[in-house]
């Protein structure tokens, strides 16, 4: 491996104007593809599309029931007005010609039949006294939408598979219809639903990453300047790694790979863990310039020692990353997918741009004719000495405590690694009362105005979540299939405490018939066709499927999806208990119904995917080494921190979300790199001919420091997720940020005494072996001289 890096130094310093040409192309056709990225916070991204339930959904309802509603609501004294239902009427009449607009449902469009019903006129009445009465004698039909006297709502009806650009343009044409429609001065009229909610978050997920991106800029600032002064330039690593986040931009839109609160912050963590592999690169670079002063053997020897031990740290990364494949949540393979992507491009921009521009930089300044007035002007060489020894004595400062903190460990090992232990194991207990959150509208800015404006409503008119029953017959106009429909209906109703109300196409067909359902299929046909189609498919499709929907609230909030799944399997259990007629099956979906399955990938799916990568990491490190103590050594520190994780969300009250889920992933993908180079360090020492305890004491105080730099980039990095407006985004990041210090605690106290005592055992069954095969062949020996 190493001839080949060898060859790619003498390439990459042979080539470097080429190089950075050859960059700063890849900078135009990323800024492109990143134009190509999509923003998604649907059921879509929750929910694979493979998935039996959600393809119920999308085939059964989606694309043939189901509707989206942006929703106006007015506010003032007095809504039973004429004036008022003027401007509504106007209102209409401009949305009616949007383009993906299916119907528009309103008190005045109903006013207007109910006149038509009874005068012959479809126009609104002339006076106060008119509008009132038309809507108190019908409290069937206003009654949803003019809860009472100071509210009304007005419905704007789109396709379910309307697209997040389709949703956006009928939402603005929204708004721009109310400002043109005039209402009267004194009413409050603001526009929400759910796909103004949708719109408004994706509009703040795409602001709030360029806030995540820059604060994680100035905390890499900030620690690249107290860590990584003592090299010139100490700031190139941070645009080093910010082209590799462009790069990646650039492939996420080629590769179709779409925007979600999860996607958003792995560019921060990007950040965090890319700028190590720049920072390996520089300071390997500098030394090599300053201890052979020729430039072409430092990027040769630099590429050629530095690139494979990177590339190894990087691979180990990835195998802890790999396994969030394994979700069944899209978004958190996304997630990886992004991870997984933005390494390469981070260490491809490390080794090709960051050392090229070393390079040249080191070049330049030895060529600068303003150099010897510099010169006056830097420290002098006694300034520097003292400088450099300040700096040797700091580290050797932490090098004393790290070395303390191994005596201690070592000392009290049995201790260390039992209480280490009892901590892991209990945070695995307490984890598995940690409550999961899939509320969407929990993962979000609480003071996000759509957010306020939905939850506005929800309080006048109450939760709009629904369990959807797509039910396939021979005829629709069956009798008997409506009538069960019927009698089920108003069972669910009043046996279930959560099922508030339920529509079919069963109440209009009543209402056409003096509130019965014919005996004949030809009688429900004749009223079929007295029924407008607008209304009629919304509960019928064809000859072969009807829809029942049951109102379940605010059950996502209240209940949550173990609620939600419970009152499911009661209505399964009913359904037995009250068949359907023969011929005729049920299907429960709905969104609410699908996000069942996001349970069960967060709680069984989260588990499995951290073993995986526990056995994926240990599998690579076995392949590097072959040797099975240096695979188990790094990942067993790991496995405690993961328990440690749990405890930590148990205690701080912070539940488990598509993106806390990852952190078991994310602890091997970044944690193991430091037991990988403190073992490295560990056996580097021990080769030396020292003993196993000098060995150890050796490698923390000497590369102690170092881990403790690469850590502190890394936290850094995580910190940006701190301030993020996202509830969910903050959240990961304070338990990221907690967990990678506790990565850097086991690997500091757990790390030791663990490797000592598995080398000396193991160090100890080989001396055993040899003495027992040297006795053996002394007996033999002894045998045949006899």
């Amino acid at each position: 491996m190493k001839n080949a890096f060898e060859k790619l130094g003498f390439f990459i310093q042979n080539n470097r104007f080429s190089v950075l040409l050859i960059a700063f192309l890849f900078i135009i056709i990323s800024t492109q593809g990143a134009q190509l990225i999509e923003m998604k916070s649907g059921t879509e991204t929750f929910v694979g599309k493979d998935s039996p339930l959600y393809q119920d959904y999308d085939h059964l309802y989606q694309n043939i029931f189901q509707t989206q509603s942006i929703v106006i609501m007015v506010e003032g004294n007095e809504v039973k007005s004429a004036d008022l239902m003027k401007a509504v009427d106007r209102l209409e009449h401009q949305l009616q010609a949007t383009d993906g607009v299916i119907e528009t449902t309103s008190p005045a469009s109903l006013i207007k039949q109910v006149n038509y019903q009874m005068i012959g006129r479809y126009t609104l009445p002339e006076t106060d006294k008119e509008i009132k009465a038309i809507i108190d004698e019908n409290p069937a039909i206003f009654g949803q939408i003019i809860p009472d006297n100071t509210h009304m709502l007005i419905s704007v009806v789109m396709a379910g598979s309307a697209t997040d650009r389709v949703q956006e343009d009928i939402l603005t044409a929204t708004e721009d219809a109310v400002s043109f429609a005039d209402f009267p001065p004194s009413y409050n009229i603001i526009v929400t639903g759910d796909p103004a909610f949708m719109v408004s978050m994706n509009y703040e997920m795409n602001s709030s990453m360029g806030v995540l991106l820059g604060l994680s800029a100035v905390f890499m600032v900030i620690v690249l300047l107290l860590v990584f002064r003592h090299v010139r330039w100490s700031l190139l690593p941070l645009p080093v790694v910010l082209l590799g986040i462009v790069y990646t931009f650039g492939a996420m839109g080629y590769l179709k790979i779409p925007m979600s609160m999860v996607s958003m912050s792995a560019f921060p963590i990007l950040i965090g863990v890319g700028i190590d592999y720049a920072i390996q690169f520089h300071n390997r670079l500098e030394e090599e310039l300053q201890e052979k002063g020729n430039k072409t053997k430092a990027v040769i020897e630099t590429i050629k020692h530095t690139g494979p031990a990177v590339l190894i740290a990087l691979a180990m990364t990835a195998l802890g990353f790999f396994s969030l494949f394994t979700s069944t949540v899209p978004m958190i393979q996304d997630f990886g997918q992004l991870l997984m992507i933005g390494i390469l491009m981070c260490y491809f921009s490390s080794i090709f741009v960051g050392v090229a521009t070393i390079s040249l930089f080191d070049e330049y300044s030895e060529r600068n004719p303003l150099k010897k007035v510099v010169n006056k002007i830097k420290p002098s060489n006694s300034e520097k000495k003292q400088k450099s020894e300040e700096e040797s004595q700091s580290n050797r400062l932490i090098g004393r405590i790290l070395q303390k903190t191994t005596n201690t460990t070592l000392k009290y090992d049995v201790l260390v690694l039992g209480i280490a232990c009892i901590l892991c194991f209990g945070g695995f207990y307490l984890d598995q009362s940690v409550p999961i959150e899939t509320d969407v509208q929990t993962f979000v800015p609480q003071d996000m105005p759509s957010l306020v404006d939905l939850k506005h409503m929800g309080d006048i008119m109450g939760g709009s979540d629904e369990l959807n029953l797509i039910i396939k017959v021979k005829d629709t106009a069956n009798p008997d299939v409506l009538k069960w429909i019927d009698r089920f209906s108003e069972h669910e109703v009043a046996s279930n405490g959560h099922i508030y109300s339920a529509t079919s196409i069963v109440p209009l067909v009543k209402e056409k018939n003096g509130g019965v359902i014919p005996d004949t299929s030809q009688e429900i046909e004749n009223i079929y066709s007295q029924i407008p189609e607008a209304q009629k498919n919304r509960y019928m499709y064809g000859k072969n499927m009807l829809l029942l929907n049951f109102n379940i609230g605010n059950a996502v909030s209240d209940i949550k999806l173990v609620g939600i799944e419970e009152l499911t399997n009661i209505v399964k259990q009913d359904i037995q208990w009250m068949p359907a007629p023969p011929g005729t099956t049920v299907t429960i979906t709905g969104n609410s119904v699908v996000f069942m399955e996001v349970l069960t990938a967060l709680t069984t799916g989260r588990v499995a995917m951290t073993f995986l990568g526990l056995i994926l990491v240990l599998a690579g490190l076995l392949v590097v080494y072959r040797d099975w103590v240096k695979a188990l050594v790094p990942v067993i520190p790991m496995f405690i921190v993961i328990g440690w994780s749990g405890g930590v969300m148990n205690y701080l009250n912070i539940d488990y979300t598509p993106m806390t889920a990852t952190l078991g992933a994310l602890i091997l993908g970044v944690g193991s790199e430091y037991a990988i180079l403190m073992m490295e360090r560990y056996f580097e020492e021990k080769d030396k001919g020292k003993s196993p305890i000098e060995a150890i004491r050796t490698a923390s105080s000497k590369i102690g420091s170092a881990i403790l730099a690469s850590g502190a980039t890394t936290v850094f990095g995580f910190m940006a997720l701190l301030v993020s407006p996202f509830p969910m985004i903050s959240d990961f990041g304070m338990v990221t940020v907690i967990d990678i210090v506790l990565a850097l605690l086991a690997t500091f106290v757990v790390f030791p005494p663990l490797m000592i005592s598995l080398d000396t055992w193991r160090d100890r069954r080989k001396g055993l072996r040899t003495a027992e095969k040297g006795t053996e062949i002394q007996k033999q020996t002894q045998g045949a001289e006899i």
